[in-house]
């Protein structure tokens, strides 16, 4: 075997085993959605604390993505994604193994914490493992179909293992998948902890940061909750204003700033950044309605929910890893990113048809695999294209940008068109009365996925108004790619 077919089998192995790792955050942060009814009832949790099983990991995990990222930059990206992958097992076995709801709450917000340090490492080690070319492509349409997949894989996990198990073993189940990647970057993945040897980390900037997304992202909790007008939501959302603000300003005054000014200076970045924040606003909420659909209007069970979600995961991977990764050697990214957004925006609106005697097929299965399909396909050079051209001492913190991106937009996305779509029943409820109730939950459904639509429009015309990439997708007056560390 020549060196070349080595290092090539080396990459490969390498990036299997970190797509094991990106698959364990991504299912954690849907996985419980579908559990969640059984573990509230064996734990006798309130109607109002529920919310903090899913807010504590959200919350946490949010806020401290920008400094986990930073972090792999100082301390190497294996060194912490291997701290990461271990904290975040050790905290579900805890969950798993929950006696009451605050233990169960310290293990979501402990999952948070090592899933911040887990997840800019995850894809820092893919960039750097893949500097460039076709092979880049192709890793990033694994990684981008396990991202984008990853939400529905967790529902169909959170279902079957509820149904046929219990509730616990959706937390237990990432302590199997958790070895082999464990292993596999232990051996494969060259130590990168002296690569930015004089780097320093900014706390102040840290705690700003952390403390700036942490308010905002509970901030959209809180208009789900309390309603947007509520003073505690209006205030938290000026306190992560007053924070991200200072935030902002002390990076072009320090000299090792959290999130160096350049990495959003250049308009392909921070256009995938923008557009991907757009589709995940808009995922997470079809999700949301369409698990509500499927359980309180059609009467599916947890595993039968998890089984309809099937067609969109087949999507997101056919998406991601077959037609995008083709397409990105061959087609500018602003076209494939274009045209897949308002390609989902059309299977989004197509949903705008379901009522309460709807069928799966041939409306929710089209329309689930269109999306799928669509989102796959745009995602994928989305996230090539928020780290390409990055060095190694920026490489966390580029990742980092890309998952809050994602945590933002996915929070906006849940407490905004569920604002909209309560509001959209209760009007109904009022013009028709309490007798059409079912009725009335579908018209609020229906009123989500139009303003989803029109979310994945606008991520379009992001796609299409600021990506000038070419179809190396590499940025002009970019340094040339670092050298690969598997």
């Amino acid at each position: 075997m020549s060196r070349n077919a080595g290092h090539a089998d080396r990459s490969q192995l390498t990036l299997i085993c970190i797509s094991i790792a990106q698959l364990i955050v991504v299912c954690n942060a849907a996985i419980l959605n579908v559990a969640l009814p059984s573990a509230q009832l064996d734990l006798h949790i309130s109607d109002g604390g529920r919310q903090w099983v899913i807010t504590s990991y959200t919350l946490v995990f949010g806020g401290l993505l920008l400094l986990g990222g930073r972090l792999g930059d100082v301390f190497g990206r294996k060194r912490i994604f291997l701290v990461g992958l271990i904290g975040f097992v050790l905290a579900s076995a805890l969950g798993g193994s929950a006696p009451d709801s605050g233990v169960l709450l310290l293990a979501r917000a402990l999952q948070g914490l090592f899933g911040a340090l887990l997840a800019p490492a995850t894809l820092s080690l893919i960039s750097l493992t893949f500097p460039d070319g076709k092979r880049r492509a192709q890793a990033f349409g694994v990684f981008a179909a396990i991202t984008t997949a990853g939400g529905a894989a967790g529902l169909l996990l959170g279902g079957v293992l509820t149904s046929y198990l219990n509730w616990r073993w959706a937390l237990f189940i990432s302590i199997p998948l958790a070895v082999a990647p464990v292993i596999g970057v232990i051996t494969l993945v060259k130590d990168d902890a002296r690569t930015d040897r004089g780097a320093r980390l900014d706390f102040p900037s840290a705690v700003l940061a952390t403390l700036g997304l942490a308010a905002l992202v509970y901030a959209f909790n809180l208009a789900d909750s309390h309603g947007w007008t509520a003073g505690v939501t209006l205030g938290c959302f000026a306190g992560a204003v007053v924070l991200l603000t200072v935030f902002a300003l002390l990076q072009g005054r320090v000299r090792e700033p959290l999130l160096p000014p350049r990495i959003l200076r250049e308009r392909n970045r921070a256009g995938s950044y923008l557009s991907a924040a757009l589709a995940l606003l808009s995922l997470s909420g079809i999700t949301l309605f369409l698990t509500y659909y499927l359980q309180a209007v059609k009467g599916y069970s947890p595993a039968q929910t998890g089984v309809a979600y099937l067609p969109l995961a087949a999507g997101q991977v056919i998406g991601s890893s077959v037609i995008a990764a083709r397409l990105l050697t061959r087609v500018r990214p602003r076209g494939i990113m274009t045209a897949g957004y308002l390609f989902a925006a059309v299977f989004v609106l197509l949903l705008t048809q379901i009522d309460i005697d709807t069928h799966f097929t041939p409306l929710l299965l089209v329309a689930e695999f269109g999306l799928g399909v669509s989102l796959g396909t745009a995602f994928m050079p989305a996230a090539s294209l928020g780290t390409y051209g990055i060095g190694p001492r920026d490489a966390g913190v580029a990742s980092a940008m890309i998952n809050i991106s994602q945590q933002v937009g996915g929070s906006i996305g849940v407490a905004l068109l569920n604002t909209l779509a309560t509001s959209s029943t209760a009007t109904y409820l009022t013009t028709h009365g309490a007798a059409e109730h079912s009725a009335a939950l579908v018209n609020g459904y229906r009123t989500a996925f139009l303003w989803a639509g029109c979310f994945l429009i606008a991520g379009g015309l992001v796609a299409f108004f600021t990506v000038d990439a070419g179809r190396s997708h590499a940025a002009e007056k970019e340094p040339a790619p670092q050298e690969s560390i598997a």
